[in-house]
């Protein structure tokens, strides 16, 4: 018995648990969280209505067919004297229900396959953006205009530690959302860099799974300004709940004042690279790095955690060259150290290396410039 109610107890407790998951992606006041979202693009509605049709007509058929069923059983029942018709087979019957399933779902297939050629017909874009997955974060690059970032988790940890109330977009927050512009068609090009994840903004109609090797298309138009958030649909990880998704869509001259100046910030980056810092600079940068790219597995104070102590490590106060290669190209031996190469600019990884040579408690007194990062990464 015991056994029983636990197998039911966990049964029940799989909607709860989706029921949750919608919760937190329902933002607006008196939205379903049982039901999918209606959205706010074109398509969005499409799916949502050609959803709510198909679940209407089969609570229709539902009620037939159920209806005739209890019918049957009650009005032919024994106890009433009915005596079961005896006969082989009817032609027509047989003709019936094939027939009528067959028109039915000619009926449904018909608007489906509409909404679906318009789901995957990506040409004629306006705006291109690669999405590539990582763990765990994605990175945004819009094609021939030399922008590209990062965007990573921005919840506080004393929030995830439950060291703080919970924020109103828990784990939906992120240091760097995605901007589009309004009344443009955006395609989006979604692949993984290293295991597979899945692009998913429910409010928008997209979800692709981002598959190492391949790239999955889909696209958006967006009438109107707002802030869409969505996470990592594919289980990716043990961090896979820290993978969200925001996209903010803006007005058409916004964007390109936006796009703009990270085009600027772009070229100021290039020639940083081959600009001498002072330590302090150094330091101050790095210190700010280390908390958003190291701390969650090295530990705030360097004491370690996930990932081993920083403080007195024999790889930030060893030789130079092997701690450029273990944050630069990773860790062969231990997979989750990940490898910096690409997710870190010359002088972010100057920095945090620097900082984690003089931080809690080493003292080496190395100061690491853009120039040597840049150098290892040609020689590498």
């Amino acid at each position: 018995m015991l056994k029983t109610t636990s197998r039911l107890v966990a049964w029940l407790s799989v909607p709860t648990l989706l029921l949750t998951s919608g919760h937190v992606l329902a933002e607006e006041n008196g939205r379903s969280t049982v039901n999918m979202p209606q959205g706010v693009t074109s398509t969005s509605q499409d799916i949502y209505g050609l959803h709510m049709d198909i679940f209407w007509w089969c609570v229709g058929i539902g009620v037939v067919v159920f209806g005739v069923m209890f019918y049957s059983m009650i009005v032919h029942r024994k106890a009433n004297g009915a005596k079961a018709a005896n006969f082989h087979e009817s032609t027509m019957l047989e003709i019936v229900w094939t027939v009528v399933p067959f028109l039915i779902l000619i009926l449904m297939a018909w608007p489906a396959t509409k909404s679906l050629v318009k789901l995957y017909d990506t040409s004629e874009s306006d705006v291109d953006i690669v999405i590539t997955g990582y763990q765990w974060f994605w990175k945004y690059e819009y094609l021939d205009q030399g922008v590209s970032f990062f965007s990573r988790l921005s919840t506080p940890e004393e929030q995830i530690r439950n060291q703080a109330p919970k924020g109103d977009n828990y784990l939906l927050e992120v240091d760097e959302p995605l901007l589009i512009p309004t009344n443009k068609k955006v395609r989006f090009l979604v692949t993984s860099n290293d295991v597979i994840h899945s692009w998913w903004v429910p409010d928008l109609a997209v979800k692709r799974d981002a598959i190492p090797g391949y790239v999955n298309e889909s696209w958006t138009y967006v009438n109107e300004p707002g802030t869409f958030r969505g996470v990592c649909a594919e289980l990716c990880g043990k961090d896979h709940g820290f993978m969200p998704v925001v996209v903010k869509a803006v007005e058409e001259g916004e964007y390109n004042t936006w796009l703009a100046d990270r085009r600027a910030q772009a070229e100021k980056e290039k020639e940083l690279a081959n600009k001498t810092f002072t330590f302090d600079e150094l330091m101050v940068q790095g210190e700010q790095v280390y908390g958003k790219a190291c701390a969650a597995c090295h530990g705030a104070n360097g004491e370690g955690g996930v990932g081993k102590a920083i403080a007195g490590s024999p790889i930030a106060t060893g030789d130079l060259s092997g701690h450029l290669d273990i944050v630069i190209n990773g860790s062969q031996v231990n997979p989750a150290m990940a490898a910096f190469r690409e997710t870190l600019s010359e002088v972010d990884t100057a920095a945090v290396i620097t900082y984690q040579r003089n931080a809690f408690g080493n003292s080496t007194g190395d100061a690491v410039q853009p120039i040597d990062i840049l150098k290892f990464k040609q020689g590498n």
